[in-house]
């Protein structure tokens, strides 16, 4: 697969499934499901091939709740595990909705269909991240219920950018797609993919080779580009809930960055101008894909996904 911009891969995030707000129901899942889908088929519909990822911070630690509830009837699970469940389940909710408007706008000649893939991803042993826990999952709770918690089980919490407290956990870097080779060839078929979901199960390889889970959550932009370069797309586009890069955010003096060179963005980023478990994974994954070869990198809403992706809304990184 060459460098061409109209081989595309999005990131869709975790909150983008359900929003500060939204009470976490079947039906918010299926609004911002079809809300993403209809993105994602407007530029099939423009000749992109398109590979789709997407995180799995509220979900994840929605699983992990139930597990802590139910641990006295039912041995709770590891959090690959859950990781692996969140693949399947909003794995299911976007191949279903893709397909279903793919059928609607009559899209046949030029896909063969939407699949999701249960993705392994390779992490280090020795990372730093696990000294040091970074990554958001779960619900947001109130600074006396994070005390609470924290108390009662041993979890580590952080103010969230967007307000209130949530719980993190370890976030090693990510640098090997497992089934890179797979999803290459489906999308070389014509096929819509749906992979790396919440940044991919994290595995450790052990001296034979074999991989072994781990307990993290890979964040799903810096994933994301690892499959993005893998695969030698063009364009990697990061959606959320925020419209764009944003200097001094949340301040007065806040600046929105509309379009921005590469080496200006990793000075800013030096800089810290970017929370580590916010909006810096995701200027990081734009700057290494850029600086891997890749021609363009978005970030910017979810609900303006389109015109993000057409430059006209978000941020747009490019070489130099």
């Amino acid at each position: 697969m060459s460098r061409d911009e109209r081989y595309i891969l999005i990131a869709l995030g975790g909150n983008a499934f359900q929003s500060k707000g939204d009470k976490g129901t079947p039906e918010d899942y299926w609004r911002n499901a079809y809300r993403a889908a209809e993105t994602i088929v407007r530029i099939v519909k423009e000749g992109y091939r398109v590979v789709v990822t997407h995180g799995n911070g509220p979900q994840v630690g929605i699983i992990m709740e139930w597990m802590e509830r139910s641990k006295d009837k039912i041995p709770p699970l590891t959090m690959d595990i859950a990781g692996a469940m969140t693949q399947g389940w909003l794995g299911y909710l976007l191949a279903q909705s893709i397909s279903n408007v793919l059928l609607r706008e009559g899209v046949k000649d030029s896909v063969k269909g939407v699949v999701a893939v249960v993705n392994q991803v390779e992490v280090r042993r020795d990372d730093p991240a696990w000294s040091n826990p970074t990554k958001y999952v779960g619900s947001w709770y109130t600074e006396e219920e994070a005390k609470k918690l924290a108390a009662e089980k041993g979890w580590i919490f952080k103010p969230d950018p967007r307000g209130g407290y949530r719980r993190v956990v370890p976030s090693p870097n990510p640098f090997n797609n497992v089934e890179v080779s797979a999803i290459k060839r489906l999308v070389d078929d014509g096929w819509i993919v749906v992979a790396s979901g919440g940044g991919g199960i994290p595995v450790v390889r052990n001296d034979d080779g074999s991989l072994q889970g781990v307990e993290a959550v890979i964040d799903k932009d810096l994933a994301g580009e690892v499959l993005a370069t893998s695969l030698g797309v063009g364009t990697f586009v990061i959606l959320t809930d925020v419209d764009g890069v944003y200097l001094n955010f949340g301040k007065p003096d806040q600046k929105k960055l509309d379009v921005v060179m590469v080496s200006e963005l990793e000075k800013y980023y030096k800089e810290g101008h970017f929370a580590p478990g916010s909006m810096g994974p995701k200027v990081l994954a734009a700057i290494r894909f850029i600086k891997n070869g890749g021609k363009r990198a978005m970030i910017g809403h979810l609900y303006n996904g389109y015109e993000v992706i057409k430059g006209r809304s978000g941020t747009t990184v490019l070489p130099i």
